[in-house]
């Protein structure tokens, strides 16, 4: 026993020496980012001097409409998919604590154990069997007797990190649960622009339906006119059904415009967790400016604070690091078990100290010979893997930079759009007045009035709908600059 004892701990010396002669001997590569190549500045414009740019402006500041602002707060907390993002996340927490316990030994306790091996008269082979007999000398022939064992106790397994596979496996868990962070981010980001957008949709309907009740009562108006000219001989009845069918085509555009902000309303009080209702406006979409020039920040300050961006940064991180995990498994394994408690054979000497203390420990150092090429798969799976994420980390950041650049070349030319649209409103505005002096003075017809109007009417719905795409850009330039996810 002594001897077992001695060699059990001259096992345990080496193994520890072992241990810290290696432990300098680390798995797997640390994490670098690779190589970039971003440009100096966006296509056909001039890197702008300020770095920082709207992408890392606070939401509230960047959205200051009261009500966006209660619809955009009330959105991240009950949206369902931001609910959903939270409880990811603490399920991520879950398991960096799992994996930060995978340092500690295993210990478990066995709190009683009774056996009772039943061997057979032939079982025994020497004289000696009479005093392990539960049956004794007078147990019948060929009759089965048996060995009884109580114990209880504690067992301890631990494995020690001498390749740094729970290192890597630590980081590659760490990365993952980061990435949980990330994708909350990228949600909320989204969320505000999807929020943004449909509330900016509303007010573009709202615009749109005054500009149909004034062409309604506009339309009304010329058609009085139309009836007294045909009462006074100077128009026909065709002129009278003209100007009529002009009138119900603009009557029956308020119901369409009127269904559609019920329905965009619905939609903004779902995005918000919200049951279907209407939702109060403090603002009118002429109430918003549209700055001359906007700061979009360099690419590279985008790329490292773009939600998704970071997210597949990170996922490159666990990739690099599960690379470390699988080359672990080549190399040896050292393990320390160990065991003690209390046992004996007769129930009532179970726990009389010291006489049933017992106790055991164990080093052991092994590694694998031939195990069906798994782990060179496993290893060159890894590192493929790690390749994919490269290659999906290069291309967000291609994307990232695409889409700032297009969103900035929407803003410059939709501002193009939206003068020339101005200019056109008041230029149909003045046909109108003109047409209608016109038509009392006997020099133009109905048909020019009616010309008039509706292109005075498509010249509005024109200028609305570019204002609201002016707005639209602006938050997704805000978007794609990574902002909306701060507070």
């Amino acid at each position: 026993m002594r001897n077992t004892v001695r060699t059990t701990s001259v096992v345990l010396i080496i193994s520890c020496a072992l241990a810290l002669c290696l432990n300098a001997c680390k798995v797997g590569k640390n994490y670098q980012r690779p190589q970039l190549n971003l440009p100096d500045k966006y296509r056909n414009e001039i890197t702008p001097a300020d770095s920082v740019g709207i992408g890392n402006i606070y939401w509230k500041d960047f959205f200051v409409d009261s009500t966006l602002q209660t619809l955009i707060d009330t959105a991240i907390v009950y949206n369902y998919d931001m609910r959903k993002a939270l409880k990811n996340i603490q399920i991520a927490n879950e398991q960096v604590l799992q994996a930060k316990a995978e340092f500690l030994p295993e210990i478990n306790a066995n709190i009683a154990t009774i056996e009772r091996n039943f061997r057979s008269e032939n079982f025994y082979s020497t004289p000696t069997a009479k005093w392990y007999d539960g049956r004794g000398k007078t147990a019948p022939k060929n009759m089965y007797t048996y060995t009884p064992q109580h114990s209880s106790g504690l067992s301890l397994s631990w494995e020690l990190d001498i390749w740094g596979k729970m290192r890597r496996l630590n980081e590659s868990t760490l990365a993952q649960y980061l990435q949980t962070y990330e994708a909350r981010k990228l949600l909320q980001t989204q969320l505000v622009a999807d929020v943004a957008e449909g509330y900016y949709n509303l007010l573009m309907l709202d615009a749109q339906l005054e500009v149909a009740q004034r062409n309604l009562q506009l339309t009304d108006s010329t058609l009085r006119i139309v009836q007294l000219q045909r009462d006074a001989g100077k128009a026909t009845s065709l002129a009278i059904q003209q100007t009529k069918s002009q009138l119900l085509a603009a009557k029956a555009l308020i119901p369409q415009l009127q269904r559609e902000v019920v329905i965009q309303e619905n939609g903004l009080r779902a995005l918000a967790g919200q049951l279907p209702d209407s939702i109060r406006r403090s603002a009118s979409l002429t109430d918003f400016l549209i700055e001359d020039s906007v700061s979009a920040g360099v690419p590279l300050y985008m790329v490292s604070h773009r939600p998704d961006v970071k997210a597949s940064e990170l996922a490159l991180r666990a990739a690099n690091a599960d690379v470390g995990v699988a080359q672990a498994y080549r190399y040896p394994t050292l393990m320390i078990e160990a065991e003690g408690g209390v046992n004996s054979m007769l129930p009532a000497n179970w726990v009389k100290i010291p006489g049933s203390l017992f106790g055991g420990l164990v080093g052991s150092l092994t590694a694998p010979i031939l195990n069906k090429r798994k782990i060179k798969t496993d290893i060159e799976v890894a590192k493929l893997e790690r390749d994919k994420a490269e290659i999906d980390f290069q291309q967000t950041v291609l994307d990232a930079v695409n889409e700032v650049t297009n969103a900035l070349v929407t803003i410059k030319k939709l501002q193009e759009e939206y003068d020339i649209a101005e200019e056109r409103v008041k230029v149909t505005q003045l046909g109108i007045r003109q047409a209608r002096l016109l038509f009392k003075a006997n020099y133009a017809d109905y048909l020019e009035i009616i010309t008039a109007q509706q292109n005075a009417i498509d010249s509005e719905l024109e200028l609305v709908s570019l204002k609201q795409q002016l707005l639209l850009a602006r938050v997704e330039l805000y978007r794609a600059l990574g902002g909306g996810w701060q507070g």
